[in-house]
């Protein structure tokens, strides 16, 4: 029951991921959620950010970010990044997935998300039948709403990691 939360790969940060390899394994599109994934919570894209984008960009990916909050916030940081975009995604809906694949015209075979979160990022993007790296938060500041999810994401985290050992 648990596995349908299970993210494909956990990585410490957005930052670390060997993307050429995944440009190499025939990947053209990736998805990312951004508060607490790209930035923490809340805030404007910073160099860090516009690096990433630029080498993704450069490699070859097609970027769209893909979250919940409203479009203000996600048009801000994107003002900055300049890719494509959909907020009000009502992630773990599979919707706004396949929304953000069609605007970048890729599809779920070629596309991996990239996000925090277990029950909306990753849930959702397995839902849609992607590939889903789950990253480690970047600041522990979130809403409360957030904060509660995580003590349940500890659990399913520790089964995850169980599995994997197993794998090993």
């Amino acid at each position: 029951m648990l596995k349908r939360f299970y993210p494909n790969e956990y990585a410490n940060s957005s930052y670390v991921i060997n993307y050429e390899e995944l440009y190499q394994k025939g990947f053209r599109g990736i998805l990312f959620d951004v508060d607490n994934t790209l930035v923490s919570h809340g805030a404007k894209a910073d160099d860090k950010a516009k690096e990433l984008i630029t080498k993704l960009k450069n490699i070859g990916f097609k970027v769209c970010l893909i979250s919940n909050n409203k479009e203000e916030r996600v048009r801000t940081f994107n003002d900055e990044v300049q890719v494509q975009y959909i907020f009000n995604a009502r992630k773990p809906s599979r919707k706004g997935y396949q929304q953000a694949m069609n605007t970048i015209g890729t599809n779920k075979e070629n596309t991996i998300f990239i996000g925090d979160q277990i029950f909306t990022d990753v849930f959702g993007a397995n839902r849609a039948g992607l590939k889903t790296i789950l990253v480690k938060p970047i600041h522990p500041k979130e809403e409360i709403q957030i904060v509660l999810k995580r003590y349940l994401e500890k659990i399913v985290l520790y089964f995850y990691k169980k599995s994997q050992n197993k794998k090993d």
